[in-house]
């Protein structure tokens, strides 16, 4: 067999352009990860300090594992930070192009207003316009085929959880019309 026939390429017609101007780098990515992480570090090791990081009579007092965890974190932040300022390779390595976040942007901020609608609108009513939508707007499966799917989703989810096992998943007015 020939190398082309081991080989099967697809073209994604969404695919970003190879072109697209980067947004950021790798380098940066890493610096502002690691200053984040350490001010987590700082936080919690503080917080567990407060607490009581030493051995009492009982054994370790509550903020003893937590406390070395955050030094253990901090430590690994401060690595972090050493190594990207290091290395010249990352400085000039795209991290994301415009293209490739107008992707992730266009899951991560729908995804988002899903858990914000959720507070509101409750679980089922979100997770339907969640579907919907992204069946929609992001598959580009008809309108029916959208609205169907996920009202047979949230139907089932709803016989799932509130029927048959009776958990209790954050509802909203709807729920509450039909007396759930």
């Amino acid at each position: 067999m020939s190398e082309s026939e081991l080989e099967i390429v697809v073209d994604d017609p969404t695919a970003p352009e190879d072109d697209s101007p980067a947004v950021t780098s790798v380098r940066i990515v890493d610096v502002v990860v690691s200053i984040l992480l350490l001010a987590l570090a700082v936080a919690l090791g503080y917080d567990n300090w407060r607490t009581g990081i030493g051995w009492d009579s009982t054994g370790p007092q509550p903020g003893y594992f937590p406390f070395y965890l955050s030094v253990i974190l901090a430590g690994a932040s401060l690595y972090g930070l050493v190594t990207a300022y290091l290395s010249r390779k990352e400085a000039a390595e795209t991290f994301v192009t415009r293209a490739q976040l107008r992707r992730v942007m266009a899951v991560f901020v729908p995804t988002l207003l899903f858990c914000l609608m959720t507070q509101f609108l409750g679980l089922y009513v979100a997770s339907f316009v969640l579907i919907a939508g992204f069946m929609r707007f992001v598959g580009k499966i008809a309108l029916w085929k959208s609205l169907l799917t996920a009202f047979l989703f949230t139907a089932l989810m709803f016989v799932t959880f509130d029927i048959a096992f009776d958990v209790i998943m954050p509802k909203g007015p709807l729920e509450a019309a039909f007396g759930y």
